[in-house]
């Protein structure tokens, strides 16, 4: 607020670099949100590819599942399903996009390979292992860029706020102090002025009253 501001001219530099300061800040802020965005529709793309990666998974692993239990029996295929593991092992590392820390997520190696031997296990089974194994891989990628992309998404909307407090309140704000300076310093430069315009008047009022200065006297001749 102007009234909280000291009206002096090391307040009004000081005011002008912190508009400077904003402005810079303002510009970096739009460049990186503008980054991000570019990187959030990308990612969009990619979740939609993953999205329909995933269903198509899903559904020839559900026909590999019915194809099992016709020509390898309902119960084989129970019994092995109870000898896969409830939980399964991911990896995640976190990368940075623009400044951005957005996790990646993968299947962790060890979790690869059957947890029972494949001798004796009819193929339609197998072949119904390796469609369901397909279905965690696309699900994995549609979570990790779900994920990145809800990340990415916030720090937009975080950043745009930024930019909106920095262009609506803080730099109108820094003007309007500046402003409020300038006006005070320009008032006080106008009544300085006018001050010594009356003393010079008054010292011209004070010589006029005065009169010439009378003539010195003439040396008389020895």
């Amino acid at each position: 607020m102007p009234g909280q501001v000291s009206p002096t001219r090391t307040a009004l530099l000081a005011s002008k670099a912190q508009q400077r300061l904003a402005s810079s800040g303002a510009e970096l802020l739009k460049r990186k949100r503008d980054a991000l965005i570019g990187q959030f529709f990308a990612l969009v793309h990619e979740v939609l590819v993953a999205r329909e990666e995933l269903a198509k998974a899903s559904q020839q692993a559900y026909l590999a599942l019915f194809a099992a239990k016709a020509w390898d029996s309902p119960e084989a295929v129970e019994s092995l399903a109870l000898a896969m593991p409830a939980e399964r092992q991911i990896r995640i590392q976190v990368e940075s996009i623009y400044g951005v820390k957005v996790p990646r997520i993968e299947a962790s190696e060890q979790a690869s390979g059957l947890p029972f031997s494949p001798i004796g296990v009819g193929s339609a089974t197998l072949a119904a292992v390796r469609a369901f194994e397909a279905v965690m891989e696309a699900l994995l990628r549609v979570a990790s860029t779900e994920t990145r992309l809800r990340r990415i998404g916030e720090e937009i909307k975080k950043t745009s706020r930024r930019v909106n407090a920095l262009e609506q309140v803080v730099i109108p704000g820094i003007r309007e102090d500046i402003r409020f300076i300038r006006g005070v310093l320009d008032q006080r430069e106008r009544e300085e002025s006018f001050r010594l315009k009356r003393i010079k008047a008054k010292l011209e009022e004070a010589e006029l009253a005065a009169g010439p200065a009378p003539a010195a006297a003439a040396p008389r001749a020895s």
